[in-house]
């Protein structure tokens, strides 16, 4: 039987020129503001201190009892709207988050209820920083099956409340916020033309939150005590493979979309820090005018960073149609990942 007989009796005709297109872009980030000012009067630290290492001025702290759920359902109705998409139509809501609002159930499917989505399945997705393009590698590989046509991405976030706030090596990092992405199935060049997934559970040490989970329950230590609420992170150690993981990933990236690094319009990284951003451009050979950062006013944002950034540089028209767009991010676990987009 002819390949093409094959596909129309699967029902997969023109599968093949089906892409993963973003169509819609929104974010939501709480009313409170936390500047490097108001730090240094909470613990030995200092603005020019911060901005020097980071690149951070401020940051979006939720308020007592705000979850994930209540920053990611804005943020996902503001990018259906955008995209002018009915809640109705999407099939699936993808919540990326380190943060759930509860152990159960995922906080995608509380998403899923507050936008309206009464047709969609929802799960959540735990790749820490990198969560959102392994969110969106999923939502391309369903899109691209013809599993799904309509796949709500949204990375959500809220860390202030997982800090300790006297530790100023991780306390003036994070910030709180939602990014959220509609990528529907359409035809044509623009969309997702590749991502790239990597991890090394070996370095999970690196960067971790060792209370909450199954291995050192909250209820081993007592409410006042430092170790209740505390990132360990290996700064030095993550700063070193942060930047060759970005390399790695964008080089595979473009090597698969047969480009070079002088093809890439954009570059949008996971905000980290501006120092570990601006070293694995240089590593690259991209140009500085080419990078997106918003880093400044949101903090390290963790899975909600890219979708955040994405809608930040949508509303300042710095995505053009036909314009190749690189996200590339490295977290805890390890994990790295990168995707290619035809804008």
């Amino acid at each position: 039987m002819p390949a093409s007989a094959l596909h129309t009796r699967l029902g997969l005709e023109n599968d093949w020129m089906i892409r993963a297109r973003i169509v819609g872009t929104g974010q939501y980030l709480p009313e409170r503001i936390l500047t490097n000012h108001d730090l240094e009067q909470m613990m030995d630290t200092s603005d020019e201190w911060i901005q020097q290492r980071t690149g951070i001025r401020q940051r979006h702290v939720a308020e007592p009892g705000q979850g994930s759920s209540d920053l990611g359902a804005p943020a996902a109705a503001e990018a259906l709207e955008h995209a002018g998409v009915d809640p109705a139509e999407v099939d699936l809501v993808i919540c990326c988050t380190t943060t759930p609002d509860y152990l159960f159930p995922a906080t995608a499917c509380l998403i899923q209820e507050r936008i309206g989505a009464r047709n969609a399945g929802a799960y959540d997705v735990s790749a820490a920083c990198s969560g959102f393009v392994y969110g969106l590698a999923t939502a391309d590989a369903f899109i691209r099956s013809g599993v799904h046509k309509t796949v709500v991405v949204v990375g959500a976030e809220v860390l202030s409340n997982r800090l300790n706030w006297k530790r100023r090596d991780t306390a003036v990092l994070f910030g709180d916020g939602a990014g959220a992405v509609v990528v529907r199935g359409e035809e044509g060049e623009q969309g997702v033309r590749n991502v790239h997934l990597g991890s090394d559970g070996g370095a999970a040490d690196i960067l971790v939150m060792p209370t909450g989970g199954s291995v050192q329950p909250y209820e081993q230590h007592p409410l006042e005590s430092e170790e209740r609420v505390a990132i360990d992170m290996r700064g030095k150690e993550l700063f070193r493979k942060a930047v060759m993981a970005f390399a790695v990933a964008t080089e595979k990236a473009l090597a698969a979309g047969e480009l070079t690094i002088g093809d890439v319009d954009l570059f949008i990284p996971h905000q980290a820090n501006t120092r570990i951003i601006y070293t694995a451009a240089d590593r690259l050979g991209l140009d500085h005018d080419k990078v997106y950062v918003n880093i400044a006013r949101v903090g390290n944002t963790t899975a909600a960073s890219i979708p955040l950034a994405l809608d930040d540089a949508r509303k300042e028209g710095r995505l053009t149609p036909g314009a190749n767009v690189l996200l590339a991010a490295f977290g805890a676990g390890l994990t790295w990942a990168s995707a290619l987009i035809r804008w």
